[in-house]
């Protein structure tokens, strides 16, 4: 263990970046799935520092419950406050705390790295959501006099109270999808908008992202049995409907579908195909913000060939070196080597290590933070 964190420190020699860690994670028995996507969260920047932000402002609160966002902070200030430089870290408590929460992550089987992601920042949302409620629902019991001069009706005369709380994970997660549906009998457009943390784009054998990202905002036309309801003609109606992005993320994190469910099979099959992800990506179909530029930091790799067996490994950009993480294991990698994720451009190949989740992060030249 010591040697690998030392041949890594060799590795880098004086350019190892000042105040940076590099650490594995224990694996306890099939833990893969975990320890990949915390390693990727972990390089997510303005994710980290928001999180131990959040973990120096509440470590003194003596009625503080444990929970998967306490569990979190402590690892991610656990890895970053550590004397050495590199090591391997046991995420005991944290992957305890999942198992105790959720029972689909309690068994030693094969987990998905996209549903751990997911159920974990959503349930990061819901504690945050549940505190600035409580801290809320305290300030105004605990200043009446206020309450009072400043009316009673005062919190929902704008309807303020309604509005959705705006977390830090909101912040750097959080984008607007608009679904459109143009009527072909009076051309009325319905939108209807709503937020995603992540998107999960369907895949083609020989494809790119950005090939991905055009079918996901492609024009679908509803007719026959699927014919939509127009409000304006009050009947159902031919329509055209198509999904767009309309305000993209800080950070955005595209899940490539590579499980497939085979009718004639009966069961998932993984989806080898080559799928180009490129190291800077600019997203053209958004409604605002027209091409917003992003540049890759983190791939979560899915090893294997069928969807209830394998392994998960991670790639991470840090200070302009791309290292390769492998539970307790962590060694630099060219850059050239990221290539070599896209996938297989023919359905059986010896390469079973396929780009799964990929982090993107906004490029401050084009985006606001």
């Amino acid at each position: 263990m010591g040697a690998t964190g030392s041949k890594l420190e060799k590795a880098l020699g004086d350019q190892f970046p000042e105040g940076e860690r590099y650490f594995g994670l224990e694996n306890f028995g099939n833990t893969c799935y975990c320890n990949s996507v915390l390693q990727a969260l972990y390089f997510c920047v303005p994710f980290r520092e928001q999180l131990i932000e959040y973990y120096t402002d509440n470590k003194n609160l003596a009625d503080a419950e444990e929970n998967l966002l306490t569990c979190l902070a402590d690892l991610f200030m656990q890895i970053s406050s550590s004397k050495k430089k590199t090591g391997v870290i046991a995420p005991k408590r944290f992957v305890q705390r999942l198992k105790k929460q959720n029972e689909i992550f309690r068994s030693y089987m094969h987990q998905d790295a996209h549903e751990f992601l997911n159920y974990l920042l959503n349930e990061l949302v819901d504690i945050l959501e549940k505190e600035a409620r409580a801290a809320k629902a305290e300030a105004e019991t605990s200043s009446p006099t206020e309450k009072m001069s400043n009316g009673p009706t005062s919190m929902h005369a704008n309807g303020a109270q309604k509005e959705p709380l705006v977390t830090w994970v909101h912040k750097n997660f959080q984008g607007i999808l608009t679904n459109e549906t143009r009527c072909l009998r009076c051309e009325t457009v319905t939108a209807r908008d709503e937020t995603f943390l992540d998107l999960s784009l369907d895949i083609e054998q020989n494809s790119s992202i950005t090939s991905c990202l055009k079918n996901f905002s492609s024009t679908e036309t509803l007719n026959a049995e699927d014919k939509f309801f127009c409000d304006k003609c009050c009947s159902l109606q031919e329509a055209q409907k198509r999904m767009k992005i309309k305000k993209p993320p800080h950070i955005l994190v595209i899940h490539l579908k590579r499980f497939k469910y085979i009718e004639q099979l009966g069961r998932y099959k993984k989806l080898s195909y080559r799928v180009v992800f490129p190291l800077e990506l600019k997203l053209s179909n958004t409604v605002e913000d027209a091409d917003a530029e992003y540049s890759l930091f983190a791939v979560v790799v899915h090893v294997g060939s069928g969807p209830n067996h394998g392994h998960y490994v991670s790639l991470v950009k840090s200070h302009n070196h791309w290292l390769f993480f492998d539970d307790e294991n962590v060694e630099m990698i060219e850059e050239s080597a990221v290539q070599t994720f896209f996938g297989s451009a023919q359905e059986y190949s010896s390469n079973t290590d396929h780009g799964y989740i990929l982090f993107y992060e906004r490029t401050a030249a084009a985006g606001r933070s």
